[in-house]
């Protein structure tokens, strides 16, 4: 830690929060957020001297880890030389960022729109589809999240849509593939993937194809489970999308820059979507970036006929400093690869090695620094620990769960009834063994909560 302990500065931090700021997804009055005194590489610290180790990555953003020096040092250079200009500028920085995305991007990808995070992109993203297409409906999956804005949120599957769900924001949502609770009924991962897509067809083909702009898929589904397609299925709505004059949008927000061991998680399937999002890894939220990489074909729906969108921030010199330095630093310091091997070599056989330990974990699936732990009350039964959107008394296994871990010095990213494993992807093997001890101890609180 660079800074010594003082309680009473921590204090200061919690009062003036409290008395001030508004904070999402809170019953205001029911939170006490913890005051943070400063963080680097895997590692945050309180005013108290408590140490966490970073298993959350935040909000699962910070893959290049907490205050890289190249990304900070880049932040303060540009703040020297040009903090903020309009997007009608071409500046170079901007046009940096820009090829360094193209450049890595499947397909021909090769037009940026940046915005100022996930949400937006996912917003924009949906209105090129609409504006290229003419049809106004979209699909997504019941288990995703998008987003907190207009659209974004009545994309999402999860009980945060529901509060915000008008009925009448033209979404239809469908089941994805998840053959651990199979809505299909399947037994493998080939059944799954065969009736999932059948699935999808029957929804188009009700919903009538000439009415649907885009389908939205999240490459590897996040906050909703950490769900990794079976092989051939995005590839399947590929199809289906080519077959009906559809876009096809992946969501990489999450999954992107380095998450699941690829620069995107499309590259594990051989996929080319027609717009991908991305945000959070472009940066790892040193200042706030979000973008739409966007097809050629779609991109010339534009050449003549303006866009009607734009963000006064879109390409912030500082959050595309910060995102040049970030994927520069990331190619050469092998983080990409260092996220594949950790999944691969540490991570994976770890977490197998706990749920051989511990009758609460009913699954674990992943790949890269993007995994889940999906816990039970009953292992033959499949029961979840806590029942689904669970709060207050209901939730209180995971909460003990989650308790445990923090006691120990780990930040755990925990929903509904899974613990995800999200930590940077600059990790150590080292820190990674440590993490691994903490959940196996954390893990036996869970287990008194099954039968």
């Amino acid at each position: 830690m660079s800074t010594l302990p003082d309680p009473s500065a921590g204090a200061a931090v919690k009062a003036a929060d409290r008395a001030h700021v508004f904070h999402s997804w809170s019953a205001q009055g029911l939170i006490d957020p913890p005051a943070v005194a400063g963080a680097e590489g895997a590692y945050f610290w309180d005013y108290d001297g408590n140490r966490y180790l970073d298993f959350s990555s935040q909000l699962v953003n910070t893959n290049i880890g907490h205050q890289h020096p190249k990304v900070v040092a880049a932040v303060q250079e540009q703040a020297g030389r040009l903090c903020t200009i309009a997007p009608g500028f071409a500046v170079d920085v901007r046009s940096e960022a820009a090829r360094l995305v193209a450049g890595r991007t499947p397909g021909d990808l090769d037009k940026i729109f940046f915005t100022n995070g996930g949400a937006e992109a996912v917003e924009n993203a949906v209105r090129m589809a609409r504006l290229h297409t003419g049809r106004p409906k979209l699909l997504s999956a019941y288990r995703s999240y998008h987003g907190a804005t207009a659209a974004a949120i009545n994309l999402t599957g999860d009980p945060r849509r529901w509060p915000s769900d008008t009925a009448s924001a033209g979404v239809v949502h469908f089941w994805g593939p998840y053959l651990y609770r199979s809505p299909f009924h399947a037994t493998s991962e080939e059944e799954e993937c065969a009736r999932a897509l059948a699935h999808l067809e029957d929804t188009i083909v009700f919903e009538g194809p000439q009415t649907i702009a885009a389908i939205i898929l999240e490459s590897v589904v996040g906050t909703a489970g950490i769900l990794v397609p079976p092989a051939g299925y995005l590839a399947g709505v590929r199809e289906l999308c080519d077959r009906h004059g559809i876009v096809f949008i992946l969501d990489e927000v999450m999954s992107g820059f380095g998450r699941t061991g690829r620069w995107f998680a499309a590259d594990h399937f051989g996929v080319t979507p027609d717009l991908l999002t991305f945000a959070k890894g472009v940066n790892s939220g040193y200042v706030p970036l979000g973008g739409v990489a966007i097809s050629a074909e779609i991109a010339a729906t534009f050449d003549r006929r303006p866009y009607p969108g734009g963000l006064t921030y879109s390409g912030h010199p500082l959050a595309c400093a910060s995102a040049v330095a970030t994927i520069n630093a990331m190619a050469e310091e092998g983080i990409v690869e260092n996220a594949a091997r950790l999944g691969e070599d540490v991570l994976g056989p770890g977490l197998r090695a706990l749920a051989e330990r511990h009758r609460s974990v009913g699954e674990v699936r992943g790949m890269g620094v993007f995994w889940a732990l999906e816990l039970v009350k009953d292992r033959t039964t499949r029961e979840p620990l806590v029942p689904y959107n669970a709060a207050g008394e209901a939730a209180a296994p995971m909460n003990a769960f989650a308790a445990a871990c923090k006691k120990s010095g780990l930040w755990p990213f925990v929903n509904m009834n899974r613990t995800h494993v999200v930590p940077p992807c600059t990790l150590t093997e080292a820190e990674a063994r440590e993490g691994l001890a903490i959940l196996d101890e954390a893990l036996t609180v869970a287990d008194t909560h099954t039968v």
